[in-house]
């Protein structure tokens, strides 16, 4: 399973908590982007609930990290 995480970041801190994310065994993807969010980035695992560990306890707790949105697919396909 994976969910896209959005993630507020204190203007400024993108690339860093982009480099903290990189270091984060479950992030897949990740990228700074324009718009509301700062970053989004792509989180696998087994679980929701390791889903919503990862969140609260790794991703939120990011120096710089102001909020987070966590979007979780429904319907979709890759390529």
């Amino acid at each position: 399973m994976h969910v896209f995480v959005l993630v507020d970041v204190q203007p400024g801190m993108e690339h860093n908590v982009l480099s903290l994310l990189n270091g984060i065994e479950e992030v897949k993807e990740a990228a700074i982007v324009f718009g509301q969010y700062d970053l989004i980035v792509k989180v696998g695992n087994d679980s929701r609930e390791e889903i919503a560990n990862l969140i609260s306890r790794k991703i939120r707790t990011i120096d710089g990290v102001r909020g987070t949105l966590t979007l979780i697919p429904i319907y979709g396909f890759e390529k």
